[in-house]
């Protein structure tokens, strides 16, 4: 297992379909070492605890091998790391290869099952659930 990127950022407001909405779904790179702590990682957050972050999902880990998959399901968008809203992007360990409650990347325990969040019903594009990316 490879780590790619540690990505952070902070919840802020955006317009979705007229409606203004909270979201931490915006993360990007940093280049300098970043503290884990109990909820996340520092000048990170998330806008909606009751379905992200807290004690048992503090980090949110994404591999970047999912990235070619996403690249030619969405060939005119920008996949800059950080995209889908992950902390780390790793390489070489992907979610069939992890036990969930096993510590394995950077002493966290991982919790590989992230649930997609659509707002307002939007059921325009494939969650990351159902393509298994």
């Amino acid at each position: 297992m490879k780590l790619i990127s540690v990505n952070v950022g902070l919840p802020r407001e955006v317009t979705w379909k007229g409606k203004t909405v909270s979201t931490g779904i915006f993360k990007e790179p940093v280049s300098d070492r970043v503290m884990v702590r109990v909820l996340n990682l520092d000048g990170d957050g998330q806008a909606d605890l009751t379905v992200h972050g807290g004690v048992d999902k503090a980090v949110y880990v994404y591999p970047f091998e999912h990235y070619d998959y996403w690249r030619n399901e969405l060939p005119d968008t920008d996949l800059p790391l950080g995209i889908f809203g992950e902390n780390l992007t790793i390489a070489g360990l992907r979610e069939e290869d992890v036990n969930i409650g096993v510590h394995e990347v950077c002493a966290i325990a991982l919790s590989l099952s992230y649930r997609h969040c659509k707002t307002d019903g939007d059921t325009t594009s494939p969650t990351l659930l159902q393509t298994g990316h």
